[in-house]
């Protein structure tokens, strides 16, 4: 399991090489960057369009066409109704304190997470041990902990240090508070105190219409489009349960204190699945049994609830079997998300799968996994997996009267015994006027053990008196006279049920910069010459076509190579510049180009070209439809490079500086 940063090719990580590469390649810049720029927002330039969109690519192939999901794509103005009938207005909330002489915002969780780390680094340097390169916190941070990082801590303060970074996505905005007390956290910068943290909506406001009285905000998820749809869906699906649904699109979160780049941002895209379950038999999944012997790294809630961060190698089908891993829908999707992850070229060894502790777990779910990727920023969370149990369709449904349910017609008939409630309408109306529906929503909503009391209580009193919050104080009475509830036997021939969801739902821009981490190295003989080894399925260019000069020879060959790979679906590009051939292969591997073909006098002569691998920058030599075979095979990972360096001559050649 990984515990410090390192390079592909085990160097130590330099973030700021990386992050340099990044901007003068343009993977992504700051967005309005002329203008000063605005935090938390990015443009994404050529490259870095390529390897999310190729990354897009395959997520639709490995989930959406391999498990035959309903891809939706849905609206991001969301009126207000929809999101307060969610939760998210209430409840979509981070936990902010606020310097009161500089006005400086600090998100309270990362504050006292930034302040702790420093801690224990500056108690490492001061006992001499060697601190972890990768880890370290952004530039801009380090200078503002550089005061408080060489001081030596007692064992026991280390030790509590480490327990509550183990636990810190378990605080509440309280605990937070006496956690600032406790250690003295201030304001890094200034030295100031800081205000009790607050709740703060993380939801961008908007108006829909020109008179701006239809208040809305910016989708914090696309899930709420999925759920408002799916009686649409489930006919689409002939009413055949269970289904996923699908979605990629923008979200939008209004961030407290955005830093650490393309980790942690205002609008970034999302690809969720919706994948509804009947919620009897223990939510099984019919292809479970294909990845019950995938093993991943579990960090479980009760070991970080003890302060510690140890995980342990499982079995998705032992997991299930215990209890750990809540049902197999919940576990299939685990292992299937880490094939993925694996899939696009993550590094194994810095995959693991953290369950959610009980206060950090968002209002909807009942269980939930994160995939966390290890960057040099530390754990970072990049796809989150929840049950969300029926929560969306209840609410929604309660609201809106819409049949968000299921409906299918039982093999074997039902019996039911249960006691039921009968109103009389034409006595009831004028009894309770305005507040009529109230009472009768309540009345309806009783349970069985309840409505079994209350037709004691009717029988024996005359009279019932139910909670009925909002009229007037609080508890009606309701004579028997105008209810009757009394056991009764019915037959159901069809069945209704809410069904359950498990939800996958991952940040693509958290897993592009986590990739361009765990890919990123330099050569050893020279630390200058950076290279990202994205593998050819997701590299955002896969063959870079290099002819040796500017010699009008070599003209009709780039023209007829280039349609070549583009007839076969491959992306490519010429650098046909007066650079040396290695300077130009150098470039390129800073792309994360795999694969170049170089054309030279030789090729003139009898129409073979040469073909470079990235990683090894060994070269094999074959005529044009030799190569494009072995690249098609490489790009589609059918073929490795060694498999083709076996088969194809080897060229021994000129990549010369």
């Amino acid at each position: 399991m990984a515990n410090e940063m390192t390079t592909a090719n085990g160097q130590p990580f330099d973030r700021a090489s990386l992050e340099s590469l990044m901007r003068r390649r343009m993977f992504y810049t700051p967005a309005f960057d002329i203008y000063g720029g605005v935090s938390g927002l990015y443009d994404y330039g050529p490259p870095g369009c390529a390897l999310t969109n190729n990354i897009v690519d395959i997520w639709r192939k490995h989930f959406v066409l391999k498990e035959n999901m309903l891809e939706v794509d849905c609206t991001m103005l969301t009126p207000y109704e929809v999101l307060k009938t969610s939760g998210h207005v209430d409840k979509f909330a981070d936990w902010m304190c606020k310097d009161p002489k500089s006005g400086e915002i600090f998100r309270a969780d990362h504050l006292v997470e930034e302040v702790l780390e420093a801690r224990l680094k500056g108690d490492k340097e001061a006992r001499g041990q060697k601190v972890e390169e990768g880890v370290e916190d952004p530039k801009k941070k380090k200078k503002k902990l550089k005061a408080i990082t060489a001081v030596k801590l007692e064992d026991a303060v280390v030790q509590e240090y480490e327990e509550v970074l183990a636990k810190i996505d378990n605080y509440n905005g309280d605990e937070l508070g006496e956690l600032i007390k406790k250690y003295n956290i201030k304001n890094p910068a200034t030295g100031n105190d800081l205000l009790p943290p607050v709740a703060f909506n993380l939801m961008f406001q908007t108006s829909i219409g020109p008179s701006s009285n239809l208040p809305g905000y910016l989708r914090p998820e696309t899930a709420q489009g999925q759920f408002l749809n799916f009686a649409k869906l489930l006919d689409f699906n002939q009413q055949s349960m269970p289904f996923a649904s699908a979605s990629i699109g923008k979200s939008f979160r209004n961030e407290i204190s955005p830093r650490a780049g393309l980790l942690r941002v205002r609008e970034f895209l999302m690809a969720e699945i919706e994948h509804f379950v009947d919620p009897e038999g223990g939510k099984k999944h019919p292809h479970f049994d294909e990845v019950k012997d995938v093993e991943l790294e579990l960090l479980n809630r009760e070991v970080q609830l003890a302060g510690k961060t140890h995980v342990e190698t499982t079995k998705i089908s032992k997991a299930v079997e215990t209890g750990l891993v809540d049902n197999e829908t919940l576990g299939y999707f685990l292992a299937r998300i880490q094939l993925f992850l694996l899939k696009i070229g993550v590094d194994k060894t810095k995959i693991r799968f953290r369950q959610h502790m009980a206060n950090e777990m968002a209002h909807y779910a009942t269980d939930c996994w994160d995939a966390e990727l290890f960057t040099s920023y530390g754990w970072i969370e990049c796809v989150g997996c929840a049950d969300r149990s029926a929560y969306d369709l209840t609410v929604h449904m309660k609201k809106t009267g819409a049949p968000l349910m299921v409906r299918e017609p039982r093999k074997e008939p039902l019996t039911i015994e249960e006691f039921q409630v009968d109103i009389n309408k034409k006595k009831f109306g004028p009894k309770f006027g305005k507040d009529g529906k109230k009472v009768e929503a309540e009345l309806l909503a009783l349970t069985q053990d309840m409505r079994e009391k209350l037709s004691l209580d009717l029988k024996n009193e005359g009279k019932i008196t139910v909670e009925v919050p909002g009229v007037g104080d609080g508890k009606v009475e309701v004579p028997q006279e105008i209810l009757t509830i009394e056991k009764r036997t019915r037959v159901e021939n069809v069945r209704e049920y809410t069904p359950n969801v498990i939800e996958p739902s991952f940040g693509i821009g958290r897993i592009v910069y986590a990739l361009c981490e765990h890919n990123y190295w330099t050569r050893a003989e020279d630390e200058a010459r950076g290279v990202l080894s994205f593998p050819p399925t997701v590299a955002p260019t896969k063959v870079l076509i290099v002819p040796l000069s500017s010699h009008t020879d070599f003209k009709p060959f780039v023209r007829r190579l280039n349609n070549k790979l583009q007839d076969i679906g491959i992306s490519s590009r010429v650098d046909d510049s007066g650079a040396s051939i290695g300077k130009r292969y150098a470039r390129n591997d800073e792309l994360g180009t795999p694969l170049g073909i170089t054309i030279d006098f030789q090729s003139v002569k009898d129409d073979t070209f040469t073909l470079r691998d990235r990683d090894t920058t060994r070269q094999v030599r074959a005529p044009l439809d030799d190569i494009c075979n072995a690249i098609l095979n490489l790009v589609n990972g059918t073929e490795q490079w060694a498999d083709v360096a076996k088969r194809l001559p080897a060229f021994e050649g000129q990549e010369v500086e």
